[in-house]
């Protein structure tokens, strides 16, 4: 049975789990830059500044998204 995660729960496992949060911190990054480059004048250095601003969102909202994507990433690679 697997342990369903909350909201509090994965953001306490980004925040004490440094390796955890890189990795979840690309991936997101990277789902935000396909969405971003949808854009006809969208280029690397308008993203940079984009995601500058968007991060800390996406880091919290996307929290039980991400740590579960880590977990499922991490269990196929054993």
């Amino acid at each position: 049975m697997t342990k369903q995660i909350n909201m509090h729960g994965a953001r306490m496992s980004l925040n004490r789990n440094p390796d955890m949060r890189d990795w979840a911190e690309h991936w997101l990054k990277d789902i935000e830059r396909e969405t971003y480059f949808q854009q006809p004048d969208a280029t690397e250095e308008t993203f940079a500044r984009h995601w500058l601003y968007v991060r800390p969102e996406r880091m919290h909202e996307s929290a039980i998204e991400a740590v579960t994507a880590y977990h499922e990433h991490h269990s196929d690679e054993k």
